[in-house]
Parts: C-alpha cells; structure tokens; sequence
C-alpha cells in the first residue's frame, strides 16, 4: 500500500508539475494570449468561490497580497472584475466576477477541455475516466475541499 501511495503520489506530481507546463505551451486560444495562467487562475478561484475576499485569493495562489493586487488591478481595466469594500470590515475588499470575466473564464474551460479531449482521445477509455474521477472524489472528500 505504501509504495502504490508513494507512486501515486510521484505521478500526481509530476502530472501537476509537467501537465501544467504543457497545457500553457500548448492551449492555442485568443483568451490563452491574452491573459497570463496566473490572471485566469485568479479569475477561475472568483468564478467558484466569489464573492472572495483577495487576501483569501493570496493564500490559495500561494502569492502576496501585493501580486494579487495587481493581477486584480489590470482585470479591473479590462472589465472582467469588480472590487468592492465588504461591508463588515470596510478594509476588506471582495472581488466579484462580470459578466465578462465569466466569459474569459468560460472561453479559457473550453480552450482546456478541448486541448485535453484531442490529448487523451483513444488513449483513456471511459471505464478509466470514471475511475479517475471516483478516485478523485474520494481524496477531494478527505482534504474536505468545498465546492
């Protein structure tokens, strides 16, 4: 059981690590140009979790708050974003999503969805899709993720 853990673990990993790198060399979308990983990552975290306060957001990106706000300032610009004084404690700012940012975040699901169904096409049969997800049910159960 450890060792089968221990590679799981390694695979998912290097998954993480190297998928990711892929996906972002690889994702051809006029979306995908326009907006870094880390803009639209943020814009995804508000699209689930929103209205987010963007000190919550530095801490699942793994950021200081100082990134935070700037990648929040140029989606400001763009429309994608609104930032608005909570009104329990006016020092903190919760970000919510347009109508336009969930159209960028929208475009960028399909730009990935489509670029993954092309990758795995013929390689993962269904029986091994739903085996994945049951598996991942079941660890996003035990970290108690919300969704």
């Amino acid at each position: 059981m450890k060792e089968n853990l221990r590679e799981a673990v390694q695979l998912f990993e290097e998954v993480m690590i190297h998928g990711t790198e892929r996906v972002l060399k690889s994702v051809d979308s006029p979306v995908w140009r326009l907006y870094s990983p880390e803009q639209l990552h943020l814009l995804k975290l508000v699209d689930k979790y929103g209205p987010i306060a963007s000190g919550r957001i530095a801490v699942i990106q793994g950021v200081h708050k100082s990134a935070i706000s700037n990648r929040l300032k140029k989606l400001n610009e763009h429309g994608l974003v609104e930032v608005e004084r909570s009104e329990d404690d006016h020092r903190t700012k919760r970000i919510i999503l347009t109508d336009a940012g969930k159209e960028v975040v929208e475009a960028s699901d399909q730009a990935i969805y489509s670029y993954l169904e092309q990758l795995i096409d013929g390689k993962v049969d269904d029986d091994e899709i739903k085996q994945f997800i049951e598996t991942f049910r079941k660890v996003k159960a035990i970290l108690k993720i919300e969704d």
